[in-house]
Order: C-alpha cells, then structure tokens, then sequence
C-alpha cells in the first residue's frame, strides 16, 4: 500500500516552496480556527492558492497521480467495494480494480484519518492511492452510486410477498404493515435514484413479463427493465394512497399529487395513472420545490430578449403569451416572469391545472372541473378581486381566451401559454379558437416561443468538422455562410453517463405586435399578419437561435436540424392543402437526395463516392435532404 504522509506540516511545505507567505499562513490558521475547517480548503477559499495549484502540490509531495474522472469509465461493481456512506464521508471513490489491487481517489490525501479508515474498510486489497477534485467527486457519487441494486432487490422481496397464484387483496394489504415497509423501501429507492441523476419524470410500465421503470433525463427516457411484473398493483396502490386516490378505480385515470423529501429536498410529485392492457400505467413529474428562485438569465434567454421582454410585461396591461409543446419550459418561462414581477405593490392571481410551484404574495387558484371550477369561471371571479397581473396557465378554448384578452384591455397584465409550434402561428391559432381579430390585436401585445435543446457535455465534446452536406444545410438554414465558426460534437464520459450531453438550455422567439401586424389581425388577414412578423427587426426564428448556441459550443449541429426537422413537420402537418405525396419518402429519394444541390456536395455527379459512405452515413444524409427540401418549400 502506498504510505502517505507529508514530511512536515502541510503550511511549512507551502510556505517553504514559496507558494504562500508566513502572513497568508498566519491569516490561514486564524481562519481555520473559527470556522473549524481544514487549512487546504481555507487557503482555497481566501484565495491564497487554487485548487489546482493546492492538489497538484500534494500529488509531488505524495508522489500519487492526480486524477481527472470525468474521463475515466468507472464500473459500478469497482465503486460499490467502498459503501456510498463511508465514500461520501472521506471523499473518496474506488476508480479502478485489478485482481487484488484497488485504487482508491482522495480529495485530501493529507487527511491521515480518512486515509487509515478507509485502509480498514479495505484492508482485504491492496491499495493504490490518487488525488481528485472535490467539485469532480461529488457529482460522480450521484452518477456512479445508483439505486439500481436496491431497486431490484425490494423488487424481488416485494414478488415474495405477493405470489402471482394468489389474489392481490387491496384491503389486505392496505392493512399489512411488513408488506407496506417493503413497498416504501422500494419507492424511496427509486425517488432516490431519480433525484441524483436530475430525471424529470418517473414511469411505471407493466408490461406482460416485466415491469418498466423508466427515468427521463434531459428529455429522454432510460430504462430500467425487472422481471417481477407481480409487484405492480402493490405499487400503484402505494402510490394511490400518497396521492389520496381513489384505491378502488382501476377503470378510469386518475390525478393526484404529494409531497416528499428525498435527499433534504423537498419534492413535489404530480402523479397521473391510466388503465392499460397489463394493470395501470403510473407517471409522475418531479417539481424540486427547492430549486429557489426563478430567474429569467437561468433560462438561456438572450441578454438583450430579456431586455425587451422585461419591458412588456411591465406595461400596465396588455397580454403576453408563452407557446410551445408540452415539456418546452413554458411555466418555467412564466414563474421566473413572476418572480420579477412579484413585489409587495402588485395583487397577483394565477390560475393553474395544476399548481406546479407554490410561491410568496401570490394568489393561486387550482382548477377542478369536477365541481365546476374551470378556467372561464374562476378568470370572471379573478377580474373582481381587483388583480393587477393575471397568470393563465393555458388558453384552451375560446370563452377562456375572450376572457383573458378582455382582461388584458381592461387594466390588467394578462401572462398565459398556448400550445402552438412557433410565435407568429400563436395569434392566429387564438382566431381559430374564435376570438374575435379585433379583440387579439388590440390585446396582444407580445409572443414567446420557446424549445429545449440538450447541452453537450462540457467534459468531453470534440471539435467538428462539418461534412459539406451538413453545411449545405446549416447556410440554408442561416441564409448566409457559416465563415470561420467552430462546431462540437456529442462524445460520452462517465460525467454524462455517455450520452454525450448534461443538461437543457432553452431557444426562444420574441414577436413584438406592431401596427400592421395588429391591423392585419383586425382586419382577419392572417397571410398578411404572418408576412408582417416575418419583417420586423427583431424577430429571430427559434433554429437560427439555435444555430447560435451550436456555433457557442453549447449545443451540436444534430440538435440544431433536429429541431429544424421538428419545426418544419409541424409546418407540413398544419398545412390542410399540402398532397400526401408531398411527405412520401420515396417520392423524397428519388427527387430530392440524388441530386447535387439536395446535398451540397456533386454526389450525384461522383456516384462511385456513395460506395465509401456507411448505412449510418446515408440514413444523415437522407436526413439533412428532408429538412432543406422542407425548407425550400417553405421558402425560409
């Protein structure tokens, strides 16, 4: 086992090497007695020396290797030989086993307590030791120190308990307390498990032989398949009784919500089950209620979209709507609005289905359409409680629209969504509802439209070169050439979970309302309106924003044309005279990728290349035709 241990004390080696001075030590010390800490951080956090510099020093002194890993691959079976508890405890992790050699990565390998601990804990191994970043580890034990296992062991303890020969007897069972201790054992585990890796919605599939469970992470789904399909309806009434319903109805759907701590946070879960072939299918959203304060410069809204924005929605009245598809971040756009907004001088009611994050000062109205409560009825109550801003969680049929766009001319600050693909189809999707072109153009005042592309991974994107289709593409979709820019692309490290991204960061489009656009929309002339948007300064499409996020590094090119793809299929599908033969791939083949100009790059004139390029390859290229011959249709 490597011994370590410093030759003097860990100040007199800075001290002596000149790193810091005897006063920076002395104020060190000072410090490191008051707060109780150690002197390496305290040094940190003074500024007297960087992390780098600190652990780059201990790994000469201590002649161990300073890791980064965040590019290592780390088996779960190596990490698991130390436990989660005593890991997070000495700010270690297991990075690598050999036969009887383990490698064990220290924030503080200066620390002898910690490092004679964990020699006990391991004493059966031979130990190596190395030096890590503290930031690095702890994320690393939420990523690499799963519930997988204990999922999967509950599971199997639960199927014990309720064999599939006997009937499931839900009185029986509501009563049985070592069944109940099972199934919440089972349940904190997967909570658990979704809240360290950030998953945003937790699924819960049977199917005929197994049962699913399946996390969304970053918008999408990861999967989690065990064999013990019995144990599904001790689940569901589980869950039932937390969300207080009905335990008896597997007939029909049903909603509820509750609240629970996982991790010291405090986790709002909105639970919604539904009948399906093999019992009943349970999907629950996680809203973290700690997650602080809304803000607009956390949603990746440009600097100077926040600027306007912040403008309109401090008119006195007027309505301002947010669209997009449903898990786009439209109420998180609309909470941190209200959060700027929110001040002891302003009345503001929000009325919501439902009531995702509850918030200080504020009036918020949960629609219940069992008694009657919708959206129409409480808007009429709300305009009489003498509000000043209005929140509408969604404009869904016309008396709700007429409604807020009234409110919005009579003194009032109207903020609501719409499920619309893009800002300037938002006005005219309200005209199809009903209300009156008049009434939207004289209360309107701006549109947010908004999408989420995934963020590449900080730790290890490469650099791209763009192959000339793909550039082909991206100058169709800028109308002008790329010049000098730089793309990245999506790689994978145990940082991502090799998915190549870690996290979402938002597109927008702002559509101000000018004159003309409002005079369109009077006179029920919605080409006209939609020619008027295009042409004002500062609308920008939602793909070119992210093509300006791709050309930053944030995000790569294939998020990019996916939502160009996105975008213009929605075109096509809203689209009632556009011939099916339009949308025929076949037809798309022939006329479209075997020509030069489709991709950007002679094939047609070089046919020989096609037979250098993968299956992979063609399906892209199939791929970036489709979406500039959408664009060339519609004549963006």
């Amino acid at each position: 086992m490597t011994q370590l241990k410093l030759k003097q004390r860990l100040g007199d080696l800075l001290v002596g090497e000149k790193i810091i001075s005897e006063a920076q030590l002395g104020l060190a010390l000072k410090e490191q007695r008051s707060s109780g800490g150690k002197l390496g951080s305290t040094l940190i956090t003074l500024g007297f020396i960087t992390e780098e510099q600190l652990l780059s020093f201990l790994s000469q002194q201590l002649n161990i290797p300073f890791l980064d890993i965040s590019a290592l691959n780390i088996p779960q079976q190596t990490v698991l030989k130390l436990p989660e508890v005593h890991a997070r405890r000495h700010r270690a992790l297991v990075v690598k086993s050999e036969d009887n050699n383990l490698t064990v990565a220290l924030s503080d390998p200066a620390d002898l307590y910690a490092v004679e601990a964990i020699s006990n804990l391991l004493s059966l191994y031979q130990l190596d030791f190395a030096i890590v970043r503290e930031s690095q580890l702890l994320p690393a034990y939420d990523r690499l120190y799963r519930r997988t296992k204990d999922i999967e062991a509950f599971a199997g303890q639960l199927e014990d308990e309720h064999r599939p020969t006997q009937e499931f007897d839900i009185f029986r069972d509501v009563d049985d307390a070592s069944n109940e201790a099972t199934v919440v054992k089972f349940l904190n585990s997967v909570f658990e498990d979704a809240v360290q890796i950030g998953a945003s919605d937790i699924h819960i599939e049977p199917d005929e032989k197994a049962l699913r469970i399946r996390l969304r992470v970053d918008g999408v789904l990861q999967e989690n398949i065990l064999n013990e399909v019995a144990i599904v309806p001790a689940l569901v009434l589980r869950l039932k009784l937390m969300a207080s319903l009905d335990i008896s109805e597997k007939r029909l759907p049903q909603d509820g919500r509750f609240n629970l701590n996982v991790r010291n946070q405090s986790i709002d879960v909105r639970v919604s089950t539904m009948p399906v072939q093999y019992g009943e299918s349970v999907v629950m959203r996680l809203l973290n209620q700690d997650a602080g304060v809304f803000q607009l410069e956390n949603t990746g809204m440009p600097i100077e979209l926040i600027k306007r924005l912040r403008s309109l929605i401090r008119r006195p009245h007027g309505m301002v709507l947010v669209t997009g598809p449903t898990g786009s971040g439209k109420t998180t756009t609309l909470y941190a609005a209200l959060s700027e907004l929110n001040e002891p001088g302003k009345k503001i009611i929000t009325v919501e289905d439902p009531v995702e994050y509850r918030l200080p000062r504020i009036s918020q109205v949960q629609v219940n359409p069992k008694i009657g409560l919708d959206f129409a009825h409480i808007l009429r109550t709300c305009l009489r409680q003498d509000p000043d801003i209005l929140l509408v969680g969604e404009m869904r049929d016309k008396e709700t629209a007429e409604i807020g766009l009234r409110g919005a001319l009579t003194g009032h600050m109207v903020l609501s969504t719409l499920h619309t693909n893009d800002a300037i189809t938002c006005a005219l999707r309200l005209m199809d509802m009903g209300a009156p072109g008049y009434l939207i153009g004289a209360a309107l005042r701006a549109v947010v439209a908004q999408r989420l592309v995934r963020k590449l991974c900080g730790q290890c994107k490469s650099t791209h070169e763009l192959a000339s289709s793909e550039q082909y593409c991206l100058e169709k979709i800028a109308k002008e050439p790329l010049g000098n820019a730089h793309f990245y692309r999506s790689v994978g490290c145990q940082s991502c979970n090799y998915t190549g991204y870690r996290g979402r960061i938002g597109v927008f489009e702002l559509l101000e309302l000018n004159d003309a656009m409002c005079d369109a929309l009077r006179r029920d002339a919605p080409d006209e309106f939609a020619i008027e948007a295009r042409k004002t300064k500062y609308y920008r499409p939602l793909v070119l924003s992210a093509l300006d996020f791709a050309k930053q590094g944030l995000t790569s090119i294939e998020e990019v044309l996916k939502l160009a793809d996105e975008l213009t299929l929605d075109d096509r599908s809203s689209d009632d005279n556009a011939s099916q033969d339009e949308y025929n791939t076949e037809h798309m083949i022939t006329s479209e990728v075997l020509t030069s100009e489709t991709l950007g790059a002679n094939i047609a004139g070089n046919i020989r290349e096609l037979d250098k390029v993968d299956r992979g390859d063609i399906e892209k290229i199939l791929r970036l035709a489709e979406v500039v011959r959408a664009l060339d249709s519609s004549g963006q």
